[in-house]
């Protein structure tokens, strides 16, 4: 069994490293708009749908003269989720800019339900698979046999995850953005169009959860009822690392995703998931705060 560890440890990672992408999303829209997403979830599901036709239409038109495919199809379903939210903001949000963040987050539930009855509707209630990143062969060093296709999803999200950290703290765009989420009166007063930052910030936020359901779709399939799972691991994410932090939040999925894995595969997976709220309370009783505190006072 101990032989094993190598490979589950990988594995935790790599579904640590998806649920950092869902929950760095999940942090980007809280602080640009004050209120929960609550449709962050069935995005993630949506776009690992979104992965599967992908895979499926190109498949059916290159055939394999696309040998990577699961490599074309991750920027893909990431271009086609930034596209939805974009419509998502538009929808679910403009129209109720100044409102009570009660009112957007229940509109964000609206468009949660509807992509989970789509995707029923569409697709049915059965799992489907998405695209493997690479071709599911093995690395072995001695004794040790490690997943190609884990540790490529490892190093996807972790550029992504680096690729965003970079774009809001060293690009002017993202000075922009951390302005509007901060203090948008002040950024208005500043010449910046905090509208239309707000967008972008939708656009970003869905295309890390589409990179997430492009990642999660190969190894643990894809099902219309998978959108509540999903939000509630960014929700716990983001309530373990701390309101607010990017840092903290990506710093919690990770364990949290090598928490499941390994006690899963030593115990069990439900026993998983109740140690994983019971650890939870535990936090928000000894530090509500978080892990690494919070940069936001607002909670909605």
């Amino acid at each position: 069994m101990a032989e094993a560890i190598p490979q589950l440890l990988v594995n935790g990672i790599a579904l640590g490293a998806a649920y950092a992408l869902i929950a760095l999303g999940f942090v980007l829209v809280i602080n640009a708009v004050g209120a929960v997403n609550f449709a962050q979830g069935d995005l993630v599901m949506a776009s690992g749908f979104a992965a599967v036709i992908l895979a499926e239409t190109l498949s059916a038109g290159f055939g394999d003269a696309v040998p990577a495919l699961g490599l074309l199809v991750l920027p893909l379903t990431m271009l086609v989720m930034a596209g939805l939210g974009l419509l998502f903001s538009a929808l679910a949000y403009a129209p109720l800019r100044g409102r009570p963040p009660v009112s957007i987050f229940i509109s964000t539930i609206a468009v949660g339900l509807i992509l989970h009855h789509a995707a029923n509707a569409g697709f049915g209630p059965e799992p489907r698979i998405g695209p493997a990143l690479l071709q599911a062969d093995t690395l072995r060093f001695g004794s040790v046999v490690l997943s190609v296709q884990q540790i490529a999803v490892i190093g996807a999200a972790g550029l992504l995850i680096a690729g965003t950290g970079a774009l809001l703290s060293r690009t002017q765009l993202g000075r922009r953005l951390r302005a509007v989420a901060q203090d948008p009166e002040i950024a208005e007063a500043m010449g910046i169009n905090g509208a239309r930052c707000v967008a972008l910030t939708f656009m970003l936020a869905v295309a890390l959860a589409g990179a997430a359901g492009a990642l999660l779709s190969n190894q643990f399939f894809v099902a219309p009822g998978d959108g509540g799972l999903f939000m509630l691991k960014a929700y716990i994410a983001v309530t373990l690392g701390g309101w607010g932090r990017l840092d903290g939040a990506a710093l919690a999925a990770l364990l949290i995703g090598v928490f499941e894995v390994m006690m899963a595969a030593y115990v069990s997976y439900v026993a998983a998931e109740a140690l994983l709220y019971g650890g939870l309370l535990l936090v928000l009783f000894f530090r509500p705060s978080g892990l690494l505190g919070e940069t936001i006072q607002r909670r909605t």
